[in-house]
Parts: C-alpha cells; structure tokens; sequence
C-alpha cells in the first residue's frame, strides 16, 4: 500500500447527536503517486435501533438518493464490521473523509478505529476556495463538496449524487489535488 491513501464517504439516516444511523459505506483507494482510484467497498447497510419512520423521513430518503427497501434488505452494518475495519487497516499511510469528524465520529461510535487520520480535506480547502457566507460575513465558510470540485476543476459536470462510493471517488480528486499543492501533508 505504498503511496495509496483511504477515502471514505457515508450516508447516514441524520446527525449522530440526533441518533442518526449509518445506511451507507463507500471507500475509495487513492494513489498519491499518479492520482489512480479506485472504489474498494460500495455497500448500504442498515443498523439495529433504525425504524421505518426514520428511515422514510431521513433527508437521505425524503430527497430520492436511497430507498426504504435499498436501506431494509441491505446487510446490518455488524456483518460487514470485519471487512470494513480490515479494509481500514489496510492503508497504513491513512484514511480521510471530505467532511472527515461528520463521518470518522459516526464509524468511531460504532467502534471502529484509524491507525492514522489524515487531516480534513474540507477544512484544509476552506482558504483555497474562499467562499463566502454572505456579502457582509468575513470569514470564509467550510466548501460543500461540489463548491471545492467546481473550485479545482472548473468547467466540469459532476453533481454529488450522495452515494457514498461515488461521492468519496470524486472526494478523491479534491484529497489529490490539495496532495499535489502541498496542503494536505501525509
């Protein structure tokens, strides 16, 4: 795994402090050496604890990206824990998400662990994109992921979909691009 990092995306039922469930792992290997990518592990899941009335009223649901009977008939996220955690394990020179503590604190809930953490991608782009709140607010604002790829790579058609092996492969660009400037240290 030399010179390859982990990128990872989830898709969650809410916020974690809102009791919030995972219901989708993506995981993109990254080559630091020539910007290669490629997806390792595409699942949706479902956790103990979920109901049908979370599910259906989850933003992730309610705004079309995932069904109820995508998220019901998939795996509990228990049977797939040993997989993901080997996966993780894997890349000893690190793993990162776009929005690294929304998804890292949700897989740590559930007891999952980093050897090594990369920084933020989010953050580390925050005063290379430079965008703003507001016309009267100073200080810039954390990019959302298409506002950073439309800032690196202009002129192009992506739309996040909100499926976490295709967001974190278009993450990736985003991870190799601040790689290349130097930004994001591994």
């Amino acid at each position: 795994m030399d010179n390859k990092i982990l990128i990872i995306d989830i898709e969650t039922t809410g916020f974690l402090n809102q009791g919030g469930h995972i219901a989708e792992i993506g995981m993109v290997e990254l080559d630091l050496r020539n910007g290669d990518k490629q997806i390792v592990f595409d699942k949706v899941c479902h956790e103990k604890g979920m109901t049908l009335e979370s599910v259906e009223n989850s933003w992730i649901v309610s705004n079309g990206y995932m069904s109820v009977e995508e998220i019901r008939y998939s795996k509990n996220l228990e049977h797939l824990r040993e997989e993901v955690q080997s996966i993780i394990n894997t890349y000893t020179l690190g793993a990162t998400a776009f929005n690294r503590s929304f998804d890292f604190d949700f897989l740590e809930s559930r007891n999952f662990s980093f050897p090594k953490k990369l920084d933020c991608p989010m953050q580390l782009s925050t005063n290379i994109c430079k965008v703003s709140w507001n016309a009267y607010y100073k200080k810039w604002k954390w990019p959302k992921v298409e506002e950073a790829y439309d800032f690196f790579f202009p002129n192009n058609d992506y739309t996040e979909i909100h499926r976490g092996a295709d967001d974190a492969f278009h993450e990736a660009d985003i991870v190799m691009e601040l790689y290349r400037r130097g930004v994001l240290k591994v």
